[in-house]
């Protein structure tokens, strides 16, 4: 079986969390099905490093789909002619795009559909992209994986696709979460917050994750604490640095108290995760939710939000509060720190419950979606 598969994503020293969803799960596919052929499509220079064993093939072809004019000529002309010229039995596509000119078996990968809850957090021309395409997509794919059961939900609610042709493969961690000892966690305090106890945030600074309530929340929590030194530890790109992020942060109390990593190695985040009170990770809206799975395999306590997936993926390892009430939020925040008890529970929990979350389980699934194609073609 050739099987070709979108792999535009996997970018070197530049994987973020659909790039680590298909580096994880296509790596070990790939290992486990020497006796299939991969087809790996590129819209740059690939790195060696993504070429994971002798069954695949990797090609380039242009444009660099990196805009939405660019999307179309990428997928409904380059992708598919790779796709007739390498006869491919399956396109697989782990972030959700497809070609809608080819009538190769195609499987998409919806992580979630944020761009319909929250429209403005994201660019006009990339919205239109999105609200015009994916429906499309949806209803091309023979089946779709997502990575939730409430992504599932919403796939199903919003676009009408039946049930059945949807398939839940939840994400995996990378080995790189684990405990550290005592000494190196105040080594990592001294670094950053100067040997200050923190609370830490990871992940992409958009406006769905909710930094505008995270900022009110941890003022607030500072003002009911009165003379702690506890800081906020921010680690993440300022991609998408907003007015509304921006001015909420500059009118913080607090600011001094904050502190901003940047892009972090994954070395050096396990060690910031695994040094905190505990992963304050309270958004709007997300179709997994990878950091709180991170925090658990660190053995770091988790706050997070009760809508969308994260309940599903937190179950009863996290505390969970209302991420549109920061008053909600910053009770969290002084009860996790100040109740050590609880904070030994939610850690035994968390790393009992990040055992569900691996990666094999994730391309097993995938395999399993597309073993189901095979048959029905």
């Amino acid at each position: 079986m050739k099987i070709a598969v979108n792999t535009r994503l996997l970018l070197q020293g530049k994987l973020e969390g659909i790039g680590w969803f298909s580096y994880e799960s296509l790596k070990r596919m790939t290992i486990s099905h020497p006796e299939h052929e991969f087809i790996f499509i590129f819209d740059r220079p690939y790195s060696e490093e993504f070429i994971f064993a002798d069954n695949v093939t990797p090609v380039v072809v242009c444009p660099q789909a990196r805009h939405p004019f660019l999307y179309m000529l990428w997928f409904e002309i380059s992708v598919t002619r790779v796709l007739k010229k390498h006869k491919a039995d399956i396109f697989l596509s782990t972030d959700g795009y497809l070609s809608l000119s080819t009538k190769v078996p195609s499987i998409a990968v919806l992580h979630d559909l944020n761009f319909e809850y929250y429209p403005k957090d994201m660019p006009k021309l990339d919205l239109w992209y999105y609200k015009f395409f994916f429906p499309k997509f949806a209803k091309k794919a023979k089946r779709i994986i997502t990575v939730s059961e409430y992504s599932k939900t919403d796939i199903h609610k919003l676009y009408g696709i039946d049930n059945s042709v949807i398939d839940v493969a939840y994400n995996g961690v990378k080995d790189a979460y684990f405990p550290i000892n005592a000494e190196d966690k105040t080594e990592i305090k001294k670094k950053y917050t100067d040997g200050q106890d923190y609370f830490v945030f990871v992940g992409a600074l958009h406006p769905r994750k909710n930094l505008v309530g995270l900022f009110n929340a941890f003022d607030y929590y500072k003002k009911k604490r009165g003379s702690s030194s506890t800081k906020l530890v921010i680690v993440g790109s300022k991609q998408w640095w907003t007015k509304s992020i921006r001015n909420a942060y500059e009118n913080m109390d607090n600011k001094k108290d904050v502190v901003f990593t940047g892009h972090l190695s994954s070395e050096d985040l396990n060690m910031v995760v695994a040094s905190a009170i505990a992963m304050t990770y309270v958004s709007y809206f997300e179709g997994f939710g990878i950091p709180i799975i991170e925090a658990f395999k660190a053995e770091t306590a988790v706050i997070t939000s009760n809508v969308t997936s994260m309940p599903e993926v937190a179950g009863d390892a996290a505390l969970i509060v209302d991420p549109f009430d920061y008053k909600d939020i910053a009770a969290a925040m002084a009860k996790i720190e100040s109740d050590t008890a609880l904070r030994a529970s939610l850690i035994a929990k968390g790393k009992e419950r990040a055992k569900l979350f691996t990666w094999e389980n994730t391309a097993n699934k995938i395999w399993e979606s597309i073993i189901k194609v095979v048959a029905a073609n």
